[in-house]
C-alpha cells in the first residue's frame, strides 16, 4: 500500500459499470486518477467510450476522459494499487474468480456491492476473502452509506462510511475517495457496515409496499424503526458493532432507500403493493433491486441464527411464496404483544 495519495501514481480498476460503479469511477477520475473501468455489457463499454455516456445505467452525465472501458477485467485488474468492486451480489462470486491470481498480494479491495450470497450466506467482502485468500484480510474494505448513484454523479453533497480491519487500509480508502461534496468517514466494522446495507433492501421493498397500498405516514416510519430493529438483531448476533446501526450505514441508508424515489427497491414494492407480480417488475428492467435476492438470504439466513426478524420474513414469503401485501400487513400487526425493547 503506498503511503499517500498521489493521482499520478496510484492505479485504480473500477470492476462494474452499473449506475453505482460508474458514479464512483467518474468520482475517482475528477480527482486526477486514471480509472480503468470493467463493463459485462458491450453496448455499455461502447457508449463510455464513444459517448462519454453510460446511457443504459447512468443517462445524462457526461464522464471524465480519465476512465477506459473494457470488457476484458484481467487488463482492468492487473498491476493495480486498489481495485474498486461494484457489481450485483448474485454474481459477486463469478466475477471475484476472474480476479484470482490477477491481483497481487499488496493490492486494496474495496467492495461497494450490497448483498449476501443466497447459497453460503456471506456477505460480499466475505465471498471476496474467500476467493482471493491470497490478499491479506487486512487489505480488504467496504464502502457504504445513503448514497444514490445520481446524486453523487450530481455533486449532490454525500456522507459515506468505509470500513477495514486494518485503520491504515481505512484511511487510505478515505482519502482516495474523499472530496468536498463527498465526505467519508473510517469504521472498523465490516460486518456491520456491509449488514446494514444489504438488510435495508429488504425494509425498502416493505416500504414501498405500504406506499403501493396507499397506506400513511404512520405505518413508514413504525416500519422503518422497526426494521431497524431486525438489521440491528442479525447484525449483533453476527458480531457487528451496534453503534453501527445508529450510523450511516445503518439508519442513514435505512432511510435514504425506503424514502427516497431514486430506490429501486422501494419502487419494486411500490409496484407489489399496487398489485404487479414480481416477474412482470423485473423483466421491465436492466437495473437490479438487491432486495430480492437478499430478502431470501435474509429469511434462511436469520432462521438458521434463530434471530427474529418479522418483517423481512413476510417480505420474503410475499416475493416467493405469493403472500399478498395485505395478508402480510395483518400478520405483522396481530402478532403477540410484547416490550419495545428486548435485550438485543
Amino acid at each position: 500500500m503506498k503511503n499517500h495519495v498521489d493521482a499520478d501514481s496510484i492505479k485504480i480498476g473500477v470492476v462494474g459499470a452499473g449506475s453505482w460503479g460508474t458514479a464512483l469511477a467518474n468520482l475517482l477520475a475528477s480527482k486526477g486518477f486514471k480509472i480503468d473501468l470493467w463493463a459485462f455489457e458491450k453496448d455499455v463499454r461502447d457508449q463510455i467510450q464513444t459517448h462519454r455516456e453510460n446511457i443504459v445505467f447512468l443517462p445524462g452525465f457526461s464522464l471524465s476522459t480519465h476512465i477506459v472501458a473494457f470488457n476484458d477485467i484481467t487488463r482492468v485488474v492487473s498491476g493495480k494499487d486498489l481495485i474498486l468492486i461494484v457489481v450485483p451480489s448474485h454474481v459477486m462470486r463469478e466475477v471475484a474468480r476472474g480476479l484470482a491470481g490477477n491481483v497481487s498480494k499488496e493490492v486494496i479491495i474495496v467492495s461497494a456491492s450490497k448483498g449476501i450470497e443466497n447459497k453460503t450466506h456471506l456477505t460480499m467482502s466475505g465471498v471476496l476473502k474467500e476467493v482471493l485468500a491470497d490478499v491479506p484480510e487486512g487489505q480488504f474494505a467496504v464502502l457504504s452509506g445513503p448514497s444514490f448513484a445520481r446524486e453523487v454523479a450530481s455533486n449532490v453533497p454525500t456522507v459515506v462510511t468505509v470500513a477495514s480491519q486494518d485503520p491504515k487500509v481505512a484511511t487510505f480508502v478515505q482519502h482516495i475517495f474523499a472530496k468536498p461534496f463527498f465526505r467519508v468517514y473510517t469504521s472498523d466494522d465490516i460486518i456491520g457496515v456491509e449488514l446494514g446495507g444489504a438488510v435495508k433492501n429488504v425494509i425498502a421493498i416493505a416500504a414501498g409496499i405500504i406506499d403501493g397500498l396507499g397506506l400513511g405516514l404512520n405505518t413508514r416510519a413504525a416500519l422503518i424503526t422497526r426494521g431497524l430493529t431486525e438489521i440491528r438483531r442479525l447484525g449483533l448476533k453476527l458480531g457487528a458493532n451496534s453503534r453501527t446501526f445508529t450510523g450511516l450505514a445503518g439508519v442513514g441508508d435505512l432511510i435514504l432507500t425506503c424514502t427516497g424515489d431514486l430506490s429501486r427497491n422501494h419502487r419494486v414494492g411500490k409496484k407489489i403493493g399496487e398489485g404487479m407480480k414480481l416477474k412482470e417488475i423485473l423483466a421491465e428492467s436492466r437495473m437490479v433491486a438487491e432486495g430480492v435476492k437478499t430478502a431470501r438470504s435474509v429469511y434462511n439466513l436469520s432462521r438458521k441464527l434463530n434471530v427474529e426478524m418479522p418483517i423481512s420474513h413476510e417480505i420474503y414469503r410475499i416475493l416467493y411464496e405469493d403472500l399478498s401485501p395485505k395478508e402480510a400487513l395483518y400478520n405483522l400487526m396481530t402478532r403477540d404483544l410484547k416490550q419495545e425493547f428486548d435485550g438485543y
